[in-house]
């Protein structure tokens, strides 16, 4: 065999091991590998006293995901005044009542919520080369199958939570009162901040703005609002993320830098989820371990 050839072939089989190494790992072990990030966020008025916001975002929850929910659930300890959940909650018909067990020691603390799109329709097999070129939004209309959103709204508005979905609302928690905006998810275009616009209530301690995508528009508007922090989900941290890199998209407009974690937009703070699943047709992460949110905010110095 001609050396080159023998060298060619070598490097090829070398190449596939290691492919084949990395999505072993990613599927096997990295997608249930959840973790717990902590920020400090330096957004409260001067003189207050911590505030302790746990954020959910993104479990895209299968009936027999039993490690997740148990993980989910143990969350409940660590006893924030605040759950902020931005969406896709489910991933099958049978998944709400897998959910409500997983949130039942949460849903017991104040909480708010926004949908996104698979909430609202079932996950379809598609092409994973499509995820990492698209770039805009979904379409308005989805033909995929409906889920039960319903139930799943109406156990969280019965537990308390406060539902944001192109909405405003206001709640106390540990005594402070707090102002939200929300929007429905702007990634299928649902999103109708222009029926909620009008400054923020200056009364409240602190001014919140929840998304289930992070698209600009919806960032902009919060933040020219009087919103101070802004939290959100969506883009899965890039789930397939280049070591020493970061993510290579972000499933909307948002730039890759902030595909996950705390970041200012403007006079604001924003905080995107990475989130902690999946879609059942895509079980893997690489280099972008599931995460849930423990943001302990402060006062602003």
């Amino acid at each position: 065999m001609h050396p080159l050839l023998k060298y060619t072939l070598a490097t090829t089989a070398g190449a596939a091991a290691v492919g084949a190494a990395c999505v072993a790992y990613a599927a096997g072990y990295e997608v249930r590998a959840y973790r717990l990030r902590r920020f400090d966020v330096p957004v409260l008025p001067p003189g207050s006293r911590p505030l302790r916001v746990l954020h959910i975002s993104d479990l895209h929850l299968m009936p027999d995901q039993r490690d997740k929910v148990e993980w989910v659930r143990g969350l409940a300890a660590l006893e924030p005044d605040l759950v902020v959940n931005t969406g896709d909650n489910i991933s099958h018909p049978d998944s709400v009542p897998v959910a409500l067990h997983a949130y039942e020691p949460l849903l017991e603390l104040p909480g708010v919520f926004v949908f996104g799109s698979n909430d609202y329709y079932a996950p379809v097999p598609r092409n994973p080369a499509r995820y990492l070129i698209r770039r805009g939004e979904g379409p308005r209309h989805l033909t995929a199958p409906r889920l039960p959103t319903e139930d799943l709204r109406a156990a969280f508005t019965e537990a308390g939570w406060l539902d944001l979905s192109n909405a405003k609302g206001e709640l106390k928690t540990d005594d402070r009162l707090l102002a939200f905006a929300g929007v429905d998810d702007p990634h299928i275009r649902w999103d109708r901040y222009e029926d909620i616009a009008g400054p923020a209530d200056t009364s409240a301690e602190l001014t919140i703005g929840v998304t289930h995508a992070p698209y600009r528009r919806v960032l902009d508007a919060m933040v020219a609002d009087g919103y101070r922090l802004l939290l959100a989900g969506h883009t899965h941290g890039g789930q397939l993320c280049v070591p020493g890199f970061g993510a290579l998209v972000t499933n909307c407009d948002l730039d890759t830098s902030r595909a996950k974690g705390l970041s200012r937009w403007g006079p604001s703070w924003l905080h995107v989820s990475a989130g902690l699943g999946t879609s059942p047709y895509a079980p893997l992460r690489f280099a972008c371990y599931p995460e849930a949110s423990l943001l302990t905010l402060r006062s602003a110095l």
